[in-house]
This record gives structure tokens, sequence and C-alpha cells, in this order.
């Protein structure tokens, strides 16, 4: 297998983003699989799932030693998004969309990263929200909420493979308000990883995984990574916000011209 290295060097990229913002690996990485080097959106999808899985897996594993992961809510979230994940890949296979929905999958995917953005941008202002919201969100009711809430990440994040990171860590913070920040951040993970990989091996299934380009990024990726949160140190957190937020639109108005 000759190496790509163009698919190196776009790993890379995304990989330092990852490092500087903490997010934006899935958010980023499907609009360049499908713009870049030309996969069709099933596959761009199924391919990311994988990418954002295995990037994932050694940051969860350092969170559950340093006991940052809150393994109650982690259970509650993965109890609505590894089901609604199952259903919603069935639902894909039963009616060809995965071949036949590309402007359905496109527009999950524009919906995805719009919402990803968004929540980039007032990431500060969550968490307010998520105290005033304390009043309806109870300790009776919380469970329930969080597995919902997994539902919903669980049917994102299967059409559209964006989800799980972002828009999960604002999902916990609105539901979990008082919950120490690296706990929130380590849990996000923990849930994340299981439902991209779950999410990956149905698109596998479906034949929508490019291996060979998969690995490429892998490989420029991961040094990438640690060498962005080395770098964060030297960056002020808006500046990487708002660098963020513009390519997520761009990326969001790219892919939904094509709904």
């Amino acid at each position: 297998m000759i190496l790509d290295w163009m698919a190196v060097v776009a790993g890379a990229g995304v990989g330092l983003i990852v490092g500087l913002t903490g997010v934006g690996g899935g958010s980023l990485m499907t609009p360049l699989l499908i713009s870049v080097f030309g996969l069709d959106k099933a596959v761009a999808i199924g391919t990311d799932l994988w990418f954002a899985g295995l990037t994932k897996v050694s940051g969860s594993v350092a969170h559950h030693r340093e006991g940052h992961v809150d393994y109650h809510i982690t259970k509650r979230l993965l109890m609505g998004s590894i089901p609604a994940s199952i259903l919603t890949l069935w639902f894909m296979h039963v009616e060809g969309i995965h071949k036949s929905g590309q402007s359905m999958l496109a527009l999950a995917l524009g919906i995805a990263l719009l919402l990803t953005a968004v929540t980039v941008a007032f990431r500060p202002v969550w968490h307010r929200v998520g105290l005033w919201l304390e009043r309806w969100v109870t300790r009776s009711n919380r469970s329930a909420l969080t597995v919902l809430c997994g539902a919903i990440l669980g049917v994102l994040v299967s059409l559209s493979s964006i989800g799980a990171g972002a828009l999960g860590a604002t999902m916990i913070l609105l539901l979990y308000p008082r919950l120490d920040m690296k706990r929130l951040v380590g849990t996000d993970i923990a849930h994340a990883v299981p439902l991209t990989l779950v999410a990956g091996v149905g698109h596998a299934s479906l034949g929508n995984v490019e291996w060979g380009l998969l690995l490429a990024l892998l490989l420029g990726s991961l040094p990438a990574i640690w060498l962005g949160a080395k770098l964060t140190r030297l960056l002020p957190e808006i500046v990487t916000r708002f660098a963020l937020c513009v390519c997520l639109l761009l990326a969001a108005n790219k892919v939904l011209r094509l709904v």
C-alpha cells in the first residue's frame, strides 16, 4: 500500500486543532474527507467515526487513570446512545440511506456542524444556563434526561459522525452544571469512545470505511494532537475558539449546499 501523504498532512492538521481546542476532530474531518478526498458522504462519516474513536482511546484511558470519569453519567448516556445508534444504523440499512440518501446525510451533517459551532461559540455561557435549569432538572428526572440526551447523540453521531465531543460535553454541562470540569471532560470522552466505535462498526458492516485512508490520517493526527496540547498555553482560548467556529461555519455552508 502506498502511503497517502496528503492524508497524513490532513490528519496532522485536524489533530493539531483537536489538541489546541479539545474539539473539532469529527466536525472538521468529515467535511474534509468529502471535499478534499472525494469520498461520498456515507464513507466519509464511517471513516471519521473510526478516526474519532481511535484518537480518543488514549485520552479515555488517561482520564480513567486520573479518576476523571463519572461512570454513573457515562452509563446513563450509553443506555440511550448505543441502542439509538444501532436502531439508526438498522434504519439506514433497511432504507438504503447509506447508498441513496446522500441529501439526508448532508442535511444531518450540516445541522450537526451548525450545532457544534453554536456550542463552541457560547461555551462560557452553558454553565450559567445549566445552573438556571436546575429548578427543572431535579434529582428525580436527571437520569431519564441523561438517557434521552444519550439517545439524541446516538442518532446524530450515527448519521453525521459529529456530536459525541462538543455537543456531548455541553449536554452533560447543562444537566450537571456542578460537575468538576475535569470530570466533565473525562466523562464526555469515556462516553464518546464506545459510541463512535459502535457506530463505526455499524458503518463498516455497510462498507462505509476507507481503511487505507484512515491509517494515513491516524499517522498524521496522533503526534499532532500531542503537539497541539503542548501549544495550547501559547494561544488565548478565545482565539482558538473563534478560529474553530469560523471553520465549522464554512464547513457547514459547504455541506448544506450539497443538500
